[in-house]
């Protein structure tokens, strides 16, 4: 049997989605902080959305 949250405290409704939860955003951070990959700058990282962006407004334009 699950034991129910408090809504004002958990938007999770039991124990077991909480768990569930934590498990999966701890996996999520431990493997950022395994990956060797190199840092983005936020502002090369900003502009590369933006011309993903404009790109595909210019390919529904045409399309």
């Amino acid at each position: 049997m699950s034991t129910s949250l408090d809504p004002r405290i958990s938007e999770l409704e039991t124990q077991e989605q909480a768990g569930s939860y934590d498990r999966w955003f701890r996996e999520r951070i431990k493997r950022r902080f395994d990956d060797s990959r190199p840092n983005v700058p936020h502002d090369e990282a900003i502009e590369r959305v933006w011309t993903l962006v404009e790109s595909k407004k210019r390919r529904h334009a045409a399309g």
